[in-house]
């Protein structure tokens, strides 16, 4: 185990909680990645939580939330904490992370109404009161006596559980889950003895501790994560939040608090608890330290803490005890090795994208939006090392976000890299994004790549069209095509030359008209960030889409924004429609809508601007001239690059040199699959 401690800085120093030392002011706090196997943290749940003990952090805090009982089935892939088997896979997670002095420990939680009916077991959603969410839209059952008492039991028995599989703590999930829907009297509509004062709201959490407290004893570490403010006309207040903290803490079953500020039983709720790019950063810092400093008690606190600055910022100035920079350590899990190292500078930013919530929200697991390392530990590297094998030339042109991240890992391995991009600037469509002011934080993919390879000998080659002669007079041994697509119009019958495209209204090149319809048969950000743009800038504004909810493609998260832009300039959503053909009339043009239902038109638009979103079609015309003078011929071994070995077809004995294509050069995706084809295909070069 080595101690990271770098003078006296804040973060690096060690926080003494009950017996346990952690040795730095880092921590992940509870999420569920959705990495389980039948409840289960195998393999690559492990790993996940061994890279960040890998990289210094003091504490991992494991699940988001693991379900103490069979009628909590999970909504987003939780654990099941209900199970015997669970204990040797935490115990072998704990054990790898302690070897390298990381603290671990879990949440635990019955996640009440915020979840469904109709999965697992098919029981009966419970709460206190039958009120829905919302956001799983089940209409709980009202506990009984005999439910409480079951459940109070399971509370109980998965306390055991951690506590034998060697864990150093755990807490309880009191946020818009069973236990604080007891202390809201927006949730909580009873008549018996467990509403009313707040130690009748409080009477089922206080059985749950004191029953665990029995089961696991006075030393093993408890803690809470509560909401302490439900920011919510009928919901707690600020002074109900404080004064539960002060009865939590009265009863000594408590450790440690974890706040959260906030509810979530709306996807516009959730996204002030757990805010995106273009929100306020750490919003409930100075909250937390508030109720530090009411209680004087250990405080930990997570959300949107994304920088090391505010992190440091958080504990010196006493706000907090342990700061939770969770999305932080999805997009970088080494933070604290490289504060302790002096190399602020080589953290990977996290830029609030949310794709590690939004797919998890979605029914899908956790990634990063650039770093593909996270999740694959056990294929893709964190941390790139130099090759054994021989050095190499590598060309690649388009310096979007695959080719940044080829050549980053291409110099990492100590190859020698030119970089030719058309623009003046490398980003390709994540500086279309950036343009934005809400989005400006994903300019960060690309600086941090530009910072990677400001270290190496890079060549770059800017406002440089590249062709094939081009690429063929720097003698390559490896060529990469990441020159990414053009916007794709082609998805209206007739009349498609007269619409514009999402990416015209990004960069400028097309002004918002008075009058626009937006055609979004892509589902993703590209129409959403154009439509917010044109409803800002006062133009009436229909959003049309085949799909039967518009921008399928992205979570619930990211999707508060955009329709909170929409309703306060009174736009128009439409959808389960398409735009059938566009045509001119005057100065105008009609639009006939047709509908995949019916074969009758479904109604007329007189506009004065289309803009129409499809994706991109590869900009593929220098990888075919260059295709028939490579080794390869352009193919790849999928096989090879799916199991980490690297590329070895032969097709043609007459190349001088290999040619891959990646990203949207490929076929239109996003800057996830951008940066992953690249990681995947040079870490083995």
């Amino acid at each position: 185990m080595t101690t990271l401690v770098r003078g006296n800085d804040p973060l690096l120093q060690p926080f003494t909680l009950k017996h346990l030392t952690l040795k730095n002011r880092l921590m992940s706090t509870a999420h569920e990645p959705n990495y389980a196997e039948d409840g289960m943290p195998t393999e690559r749940y492990r790993l996940y939580h061994v890279e960040k003990a890998k990289g210094g952090i003091a504490m991992t805090m494991t699940a988001g939330s693991a379900v103490v009982s069979p009628d909590s089935p999970p909504a987003f892939g939780n654990l099941h904490a209900y199970k015997d088997e669970i204990v040797p896979h935490l115990k072998r997670l704990a054990e790898e992370c302690h070897e390298h002095g990381c603290a671990v420990m879990i949440q635990l939680t019955h996640l009440g109404r915020r979840t469904t009916w109709s999965q697992a077991d098919w029981l009966p959603v419970l709460s206190p009161s039958p009120v829905r969410e919302p956001a799983h839209r089940a209409f709980p059952k009202e506990m009984e006596d005999w439910d409480i008492e079951r459940v109070v039991k399971d509370y109980a028995a998965a306390a055991e559980r951690m506590k034998a599989a060697g864990l150093d703590g755990f807490e309880f999930e009191a946020y818009g889950h069973l236990m604080d829907a007891f202390w809201s009297p927006a949730t909580n509509l009873r008549t018996d003895e467990y509403n009313g004062s707040l130690d009748n709201r409080l009477r089922f959490t206080l059985r749950v501790l004191e029953a665990v407290r029995a089961a696991v004893g006075p030393d093993f570490i408890v803690g809470m994560r509560l909401v302490a403010d439900e920011d919510w006309e009928k919901g707690l207040t600020r002074e109900d939040g404080i004064a539960i903290c002060r009865k939590l803490v009265a009863t000594g079953h408590v450790d440690f608090l974890n706040i959260i500020r906030g509810h979530i039983e709306t996807d516009a709720a959730l996204a002030d608890v757990i805010p995106i790019h273009g929100m306020r950063s750490a919003p409930h810092l100075d909250f937390a330290g508030d109720v530090r400093q009411e209680t004087k008690f250990p405080v930990f606190h997570a959300a949107r803490i994304s920088d090391v600055a505010t992190a440091r910022h958080a504990v010196a100035e006493g706000k907090l005890d342990m700061v939770g920079m969770t999305r932080a350590h999805i997009a970088d899990p080494h933070i604290a090795r490289k504060v302790a190292e002096s190399r602020e500078d080589d953290i990977r930013p996290c830029v609030g994208a949310t794709y590690c919530l939004d797919r998890i929200y979605e029914g899908g697991e956790t990634l990063c939006i650039h770093n593909a390392a996270t999740a694959r530990e056990a294929t893709m590297p964190h941390v790139i090392a130099r090759t054994r094998g021989p050095l190499r030339k590598v060309v690649i042109v388009g310096a979007g976000p695959a080719g940044l991240e080829a050549a980053r890992v291409c110099a990492e391995r100590g190859h020698k890299v030119t970089l030719f991009e058309a623009a003046p600037e490398p980003g390709g469509q994540v500086r279309l994004i950036a343009r934005a002011m809400r989005r400006k934080e994903f300019i960060g993919i690309v600086d941090w790549r530009m910072g990677q390879l400001g270290k190496h000998d890079v060549a770059f080659r800017f406002n440089t069209y590249a062709e094939a002669a081009d690429v063929e007079a720097e003698e390559p041994d490896i060529v990469i095509v990441a020159t990414g697509g053009l916007p794709n119009t082609d998805c209206i019958e007739e009349g498609s030359a007269l619409a514009v495209s999402s990416w015209d209204i990004l960069s400028g090149d097309v002004a918002p008209a008075a009058d626009v319809l937006v055609y979004d048969d892509n589902g993703g950000h590209p129409a959403m960030q154009a439509a917010e743009l044109l409803a800002e800038a006062g133009s009436t504004l229909e959003v049309v889409s085949p799909e039967r909810m518009f921008a399928p493609e992205m979570g619930g998260l990211n999707y508060v924004p955009y329709l909170r832009a929409f309703q306060e300039h009174g736009a128009t959503v439409t959808i389960s429609t398409r735009v059938g053909a566009i045509r001119r009339e005057g100065n105008r043009l009609a639009v006939t809508l047709i509908s995949d239902y019916t074969d009758r038109p479904v109604g007329e638009r007189l506009v004065d601007q289309v803009v129409a979103e499809h994706g991109t079609m590869p900009l593929d015309e220098l990888y075919f001239a260059l295709k028939e003078a490579s080794v390869n011929r352009g193919e790849v071994d999928y096989a090879a690059l799916v199991a980490g070995r690297p590329q070895e077809i032969a097709a043609n004995p007459d190349g001088t040199f290999r040619l891959f294509r990646i990203g949207d050069a490929v076929t239109s995706r996003n800057i996830h699959a951008a940066i992953y084809d690249a990681l995947r295909l040079c870490k083995d070069f």
